[in-house]
């Protein structure tokens, strides 16, 4: 049998998310062993017998035992510490971002491990199949306008003019973010669909021919309420929005980093933020305010004497636990499916199964000859 560990996330407290037993319930009839690091599901109030009901293959066992498996699935990449437990030649099925961890890459490719990263799995047309815009977009829209409530004196005043939101970046995460901060503009926060006697929301999306445009982006950023981040970036190394800029933004002003692209000072030029000067948000603390002590964590050389309050994470979709991993178990039952059923061989672009294409090109090898 092939077997499967499924170690849990210890990095940071709120981090509730394991699969859920109907994940495995769908996988019951493959010739495979799965193996749960012990109190799986326990933050989401999922007991172990609701799992053992689900596959009579399921064993609860240790952290260290879960990564000794053929194939180790995970939804946020493992510390380099975990994957030194991992055998030699394994497969890792977890969100890698290949594009942004070079260092990472190294390290599995030390192992000759097989990585299938979540976030490059993409079907034919190079749309991802393993996504929660929603979860992404929606959660952090809805965050930032709790905290605009409180930083926007006049937020609830029927004679305040409409809310500005700007967003960077027109991909789909740009697109979903559009789509949830029209139904703030309003509306009581917290859920509560009551109508108030305010005037809407104006959201303006920049393609990147208006982002490196200095003198237009001031102007933007001067009506701007809510700043969004969702860009994605050819060159990590560089600003879209240095320090400067960011006084042009109103004192009340909120910063949504989306994106959560993280700083990385083990690359030369380091890996920045594509908004100069904000710090990295966590499910532990994804509001982040001008005096917070996170600031002390930005990379020395980076200027952050501009600041406004962030709202950032760097796993948007665990805001809402039960949700996000009933949605990614969904979408993973026919990858995991074939990486059960077949070689590491047997993953081309040239396959008739979409599946299988879909799993290729989320290798580093696909990465590497393809996208690098």
């Amino acid at each position: 049998m092939i077997t499967l560990g499924f170690p849990r996330m210890h990095k940071e407290e709120n981090e509730k998310r394991d699969f859920l037993p109907d994940f495995f319930r769908r996988l019951k009839g493959e010739n495979a062993e799965f193996y749960l690091e012990k109190g799986y599901g326990s933050k989401m109030e999922i007991k172990e017998e609701e799992y053992l009901q689900a596959n009579e293959n399921i064993k609860f066992v240790s952290n260290k035992e879960c990564y000794e498996k053929d194939i180790v699935v995970v939804l946020r990449s493992p510390e380099f510490n975990e994957i030194d437990y991992m055998t030699n030649g394994s497969t890792l099925v977890s969100m890698l971002h290949y594009p942004t961890r070079p260092t990472r890459i190294q390290k599995l490719k030390g192992k000759d491990i097989f990585g299938v990263s979540m976030d490059s799995l993409r079907n034919d047309f190079l749309e991802r199949i393993v996504v929660n815009y929603n979860g992404t977009s929606g959660n952090g829209i809805e965050m930032a306008f709790q905290e605009l409530s409180k930083s926007m004196k006049n937020f609830y005043s029927k004679d305040r003019g409409v809310i500005n939101v700007t967003i960077m970046g027109m991909g789909m995460v740009g697109l979903y973010a559009a789509k949830a901060a029209g139904k703030y503009g309003n509306r009581e926060l917290n859920n509560k669909m009551v109508e108030l006697a305010t005037k809407g929301i104006v959201v303006k999306m920049l393609p990147r021919t208006v982002t490196g445009d200095r003198e237009e982006i001031i102007n933007l950023l001067k009506e701007t309420d809510i700043l969004v981040d969702a860009t994605t970036r050819d060159n990590a190394s560089e600003y879209i929005i240095t320090n400067d800029l960011v006084a042009h933004l109103k004192p009340h002003a909120i910063i949504l980093d989306l994106t959560a692209d993280p700083y990385l000072i083990d690359t030369d030029p380091i890996q920045v933020k594509a908004v100069e000067g904000i710090p990295t948000g966590t499910l532990d603390k994804p509001v982040m305010y001008p005096e917070d002590e996170v600031y002390n964590t930005i990379p020395k050389g980076v200027n952050n004497d501009n600041r406004r309050t962030v709202v950032g994470c760097n796993a948007w979709p665990g805001i809402k636990p039960k949700e996000c991993m009933h949605l990614y178990g969904m979408q993973l039952f026919p990858i995991i499916q074939q990486l059960i059923r077949l070689d590491r061989k047997d993953f081309s672009l040239n396959n008739d199964d979409f599946f299988n294409r879909s799993i290729y090109r989320a290798t580093m090898d696909h990465f590497e000859k393809y996208e690098k």
